[in-house]
């Protein structure tokens, strides 16, 4: 299983990979070819009508089925039509990532499932927050989270399973920071040992199989994934090129390793993806990217699950959007 930009560019042409086709609509200002090509085969699914049949149009399903939204079955057996299941799949997915629900392949729609994303399925339970109206913000199944009375948890990042390019120090740097932001929202202290045996997370770069279930699939598929509490695993595709700093890192392709890092540290606490597309859980992030900030609606889902660090401020808040680099090459 693919996200969905890989799963299209196994249906190109040769002759599509070098035809100088559009890049993708706003938002996606800055883009690889990569997200390019797959936007260009995308296109042919746009606003087909219910009933019709569209050749590659089971790799939507594959896709769906991947994040929580397509009924459980054989994927093996899904069909090129745009069926019944599908438009109410679609209306979920489009209701999740806070999109106009129509329950139609539209250009936002499919736009938002070339984006790169985390490897999290997003089918995750609502309900309330503080304000008693309907909260964005989502759980695992079964609300999971660390033992109550834990006020330090271990990280250890591996020291073997990383970059080549990326120094250790560099990437200790990076996810500590993480770390800490979390840390400032609940009364839980995160604390680095060099030691695996002593720690509650692990923090490793893998490329495709990597044992866990959830293949990774190269550049710009799935970014990272997280498992709920207590498990502890935290695994980041080493094929993306990981960024600590965009000045120094030129790669259009680049991820920041921060706001990914951030966004699987929520998972490990017990958090879901979030309908906010500003929030640090909102499941997709583009290339040349940051987002490592908490939101409001980040902070009130993690302190819904552990309550407030005391010393807290939610009038510190603000709405913090997408900054996105402005040194970005070209696409």
């Amino acid at each position: 299983m693919f996200p969905l930009a890989l799963l299209c560019l196994s249906l190109l042409p040769l002759s599509c990979l070098s035809s100088p086709e559009i890049t993708p609509p706003s938002p996606e200002n800055i883009v690889a070819d990569q997200l390019a090509r797959a936007w260009n085969e995308l296109r042919k699914f746009q606003d087909a009508p219910r009933g019709s049949e569209v050749p590659g149009m089971s790799r939507i399903k594959q896709y769906l089925g991947k994040f929580g939204y397509f009924p459980a079955g054989d994927s093996s057996n899904f069909s090129d039509t745009y069926d019944e299941n599908l438009e109410a799949s679609l209306r979920s997915y489009q209701s999740k990532l806070g999109l106009p629900v129509t329950g139609s392949l539209d250009r936002s729609t499919l736009v938002q499932m070339v984006a790169p994303r985390c490897g999290v399925h997003d089918n995750h339970g609502s309900g309330s927050g503080w304000s008693g109206l309907p909260r964005r913000y989502a759980y695992f199944p079964g609300r999971p989270r660390w033992m109550p009375g834990r006020t330090q948890l271990a990280y250890w990042v591996s020291p073997t399973d990383t970059t080549d390019y990326l120094t250790i120090d560099d990437i200790r740097q990076v996810v500590g920071r993480a770390f800490a932001k979390w840390s400032a929202a609940i009364p839980i202290d995160f604390m680095e040992t060099r030691y695996l045996e002593d720690a509650d997370i692990r923090i490793e770069f893998y490329e495709g199989d990597h044992g866990d279930g959830e293949p990774f699939d190269g550049v710009l598929g799935v970014l990272a994934h997280a498992f709920s509490p207590e498990n502890g695993r935290l695994h980041l595709d080493r094929a993306e090129t990981w960024a600590v700093d965009f000045k120094s890192q030129k790669s259009k392709v680049a991820v920041d390793l921060e706001s990914v890092a951030l966004h699987e540290i929520g998972h490990l606490l017990g958090l879901g993806h979030s309908s906010v597309r500003d929030a640090v859980m909102y499941p997709s992030l583009l290339p040349r990217t940051r987002k490592t900030e908490l939101t409001a609606d980040d902070v009130e889902g993690v302190q819904s699950l552990y309550g407030s660090n005391p010393n807290f401020d939610p009038a510190s808040l603000q709405t913090v959007g997408q900054s996105v680099d402005s040194d970005a090459p070209p696409a």
